[in-house]
């Protein structure tokens, strides 16, 4: 109902500590932004006093990308900027793309994530929540490292932040590189060999990213990648300092919609998963939107089309919520200006061959176990009980005569003979008939008790390695029957110490692998709204 103004390009200051450096020195720390306000009648949003009723809502997209691989934050992006000015600016919001310390037209560095960056972020939020023509209530969404800031706009537990939208974020750097002390091989360089770049564009103020944060970075990528853990020792906090989550749930009082894609191997979805529920224990209002898509946006079909088998293909199209922008227009309705009814809190979950399905909490709170045993369960039908780096086994699995749901975290708790003093381990469950992939999961097996700190292995002396797989939402049909494969890595995770060395594992039944399974009936399933149900099946 409104028309679109002219954007403006605005300059946050931030007033940041001198041991943060760079523009920390010269006092100058700005983060920039591009704002979007709607045209009403009557409202003058240059006016002290904008006039009656023209305090609006602002929706914040905040990131390192404007200028560094998209456009500059004056203009529309079509990562997520255009599609939230042109939906719902019309809609009585103001909305904001704002670049983070060292990319786009922000000076200081660019210290990913780190606590200049949390800063810029704060002081971004209070500016829009505390401007004349807003109502003082400021919303903050965005994917992947876009959907990070969310995180940590909430640790500080702004008072004009009142509700966060991420979609595939971070809950913190490490959580995300490291699984159970196993490192994703991008791991090591993300400061410094991916985005520390962005800070350097060849003009006069380059020397103001010369901040610790580079120094640190260098260093402590690749001793977590050696030691497998967050090399917290000596007072030193770069991976601590850039862990949000636990902050947010202590700080934070505003709402949560969580959205993630079942099969974002790009940023995994153990980010979710326990959060949703973290976050309901917190006391938060949460809800859940969460499909078999990979690292991409709810409704952008052609996105979803390119999945391959086990990895969302037998969910397309049904992947395609062409309600989410409707979704999101309420969600911001009820929390950015408490003109509309408050929204459903739940979670919505896809399952692997289509069907979605409403439930309290993700993963489900009415779980049964069904555990399976290595020798009662299973046959060997291939390799045996020695796993080398070249070399798998291949466990068959029992027939399954009634159709089965796995919904949540399955668990394999395996007997382990390490022969040096570390070791890796990696488990995928497929499909016998089809091959079709399920779910997988993998483990320094120094890190055997799970948490963040590994315990040192003696060789030859067997442990019991508690691995847990990535969240699954798995459909057997009736007579489906599983495979297990043991391997040292998979995917795209290094060995935190390389080693050719063999382990053991034991193919007995001190080893089980445990499924969460939940009895759901068609009933339970609804398709989606834009898609006509299958004419069968």
């Amino acid at each position: 109902t409104h028309g679109i103004d002219i954007p403006r390009s605005v300059f946050v200051s931030v007033d940041l500590p001198l041991e943060e450096g760079g523009a920390a020195i010269s006092g100058d720390a700005q983060v920039h932004l591009g704002l979007w306000l709607p045209l009403i009648d009557g409202c003058d949003f240059e006016a002290e006093d904008p006039g009656p009723n023209c305090q609006v809502g602002v929706i914040a997209e905040i990131g390192p990308y404007y200028g560094d691989g998209d456009v500059e934050a004056m203009e529309p992006a079509n990562r997520l900027g255009r599609f939230l000015i042109e939906n719902y600016v019309p809609h009585g919001f103001a909305v904001a793309q704002v670049s983070v310390f060292g990319t786009g037209q922000s000076n200081h560095c660019m210290d990913l994530m780190g606590s200049a960056e949390q800063m810029g972020i704060d002081a971004a939020v209070t500016w829009l929540g505390t401007q004349p023509w807003s109502n003082g209530k400021v919303g903050v969404i965005g994917k992947s490292y876009d959907g990070s800031t969310p995180w940590e706009a909430a640790m500080s537990g702004n008072e004009y932040l009142a509700t966060i939208v991420p979609m595939s974020g971070l809950i913190g750097i490490r959580d995300l590189m490291w699984r159970n002390g196993s490192m994703e091989s991008r791991g090591a360089i993300m400061h410094n060999g991916v985005y520390g770049s962005f800070g350097w564009d060849g003009d006069g103020d380059d020397w103001q990213t010369a901040c610790e944060g580079y120094v640190q970075g260098y260093l402590n990528g690749p001793a977590a990648y050696l030691t497998g853990d967050d090399v917290n020792y000596a007072g030193n906090d770069y991976w601590t300092k850039r862990h949000f989550l636990t902050k947010a749930l202590e700080n934070y009082n505003g709402s949560v919609y969580i959205i993630h894609g079942m099969q974002d191997w790009n940023v995994d979805p153990h980010m979710a998963f326990p959060t949703h529920q973290l976050a309901l224990d917190a006391g938060l209002e949460v809800k859940g939107l969460y499909g078999q898509w990979g690292h991409h946006y709810p409704d952008r079909a052609a996105d979803h089309a390119g999945s391959g088998s086990g990895r969302g293909a037998e969910a397309y199209p049904y992947t395609t919520r062409f309600d989410w922008a409707q979704e999101m227009l309420e969600w911001f309705n009820h929390y950015l200006c408490e003109c509309g009814p408050k929204p459903l809190l739940h979670a919505e979950i896809q399952d692997n061959l289509g069907g979605w399905r409403i439930e309290s909490t993700y993963p489900p709170t009415d779980l049964e176990w069904l555990p399976l045993g290595l020798a009662s369960n299973f046959s060997t039908a291939s390799g045996g009980p020695t796993v080398t780096p070249t070399s798998r086994t291949i466990l068959e699995g029992p027939l399954f005569e009634v159709e089965t749901r796995i919904a949540g975290l399955p668990t394999l708790h395996i007997t382990v003979t390490p022969t040096t003093t570390s070791g890796h381990l990696f488990a995928e469950l497929v499909d016998a008939d089809t091959g079709m992939h399920l779910g997988h999961a993998t483990m320094d097996i120094r890190f055997y008790a799970g948490g963040k700190e590994g315990r040192n292995l003696i060789p030859f002396q067997p442990v019991v390695a508690k691995m847990e797989f990535f969240a699954m939402d798995v459909v057997l049909p009736e007579g489906s029957q599983i495979l297990l494969i043991l391997t040292q890595t998979g995917e795209d995770y290094t060995p935190a110490l390389v080693s050719t060395a063999p382990i053991s594992v034991a193919l007995d039944d001190s080893s089980t692998l445990s499924l969460p399974i939940v009895q759901r009936a068609a009933q339970d399933l609804f398709w989606p709204p834009g898609h006509p149900p299958p004419q069968s099946g």
